[in-house]
């Protein structure tokens, strides 16, 4: 009797733990992650609107946009 209510203890308090996929909020049209600091491989793209940072990877980071040069 003692181990099937420890089993549906165990069964209650896994059932409440977040999966990890939604610990963080999504950003920059679903590539992104809003975090308070971003990792090695990722960069910061703007606040999150928690005034988190959005950050996304370097692999999915738009080019730079060329500036135009007057002569």
């Amino acid at each position: 009797m003692t181990q099937l209510l420890l089993f549906l203890v165990a069964l209650l308090v896994l059932g409440h733990v977040p999966s990890g996929r939604s610990e963080f909020k999504r950003c920059w049209k679903g590539q992104g992650a809003c975090r308070t600091y971003c990792t090695r491989q990722e960069t910061y793209m703007h606040l999150c609107p928690d005034a988190s940072l959005c950050c996304l990877s370097y692999a999915l980071k738009p080019p730079p946009v060329p500036k135009h040069e007057y002569e």
